[in-house]
């Protein structure tokens, strides 16, 4: 009997966290143009903060080009704002609603800030694994205080615990592996 620890739940919370990190990663400007990079892009509009996709529809007319085609021709001002202040490097070009933004080549020393912020990302996945992890184990030893489960149930589920913490963990240093590898290709 395991009480009202779930495992499942735990596993859940540790992938949810990876998930987060390879949206984030999505973000990261790697020398070609995709609609991705602008996910992380927050408008300030009608008084609150929307994702960039809620106020226009971002395409990839070319490989090194964004295109933003805002809907409300009120809120091109705050997009080409928001754009600017994403410190994603991107100059838009105000064309009436459409903002259009060219993909500059990356520089080494880009590159390198490029890799050192998917480094923190990818920390922050792990920090966040680690706080599941921590959850989970809690939540064992108040079971176990309160004689809801033994010693031995206790110690093989902190076990489970610690295999999903270390196969969440070597997925994050894989996703990061394989950003760094295209940050860093010229």
């Amino acid at each position: 009997m395991s009480g009202s620890f779930d495992l499942n739940d735990i596993k859940r919370r540790m992938a949810a966290s990876v998930q987060a990190l390879k949206h984030e990663l999505g973000g990261l400007r790697t020398g070609r143009a995709s609609a991705s990079l602008l996910e992380p892009v927050q408008v300030e509009s009608y008084g609150q903060r929307m994702p960039l996709n809620q106020v226009g529809t971002i395409s990839v007319p070319e490989s090194r080009m964004l295109s933003v085609q805002v809907w409300d021709r009120s809120m091109v001002q705050a997009v080409e704002k928001a754009i600017r202040d994403s410190n994603l490097g991107l100059n838009p070009v105000t064309e009436g609603q459409t903002l259009r933004i060219p993909i500059p080549m990356l520089n080494e020393q880009r590159r390198k800030e490029l890799v050192k912020v998917a480094h923190k990302y990818a920390e922050d996945s792990r920090v966040a694994v680690r706080h599941v992890r921590r959850d989970g184990i809690d939540q064992l030893k108040k079971l176990l205080k309160d004689k809801a489960i033994t010693e031995d149930e206790e110690k093989r589920q902190t076990a489970e615990i610690q295999k999903a913490t270390d196969s969440s963990i070597a997925e994050v240093e894989q996703v990061l592996a394989a950003k760094e590898k295209e940050i860093l290709q010229v």
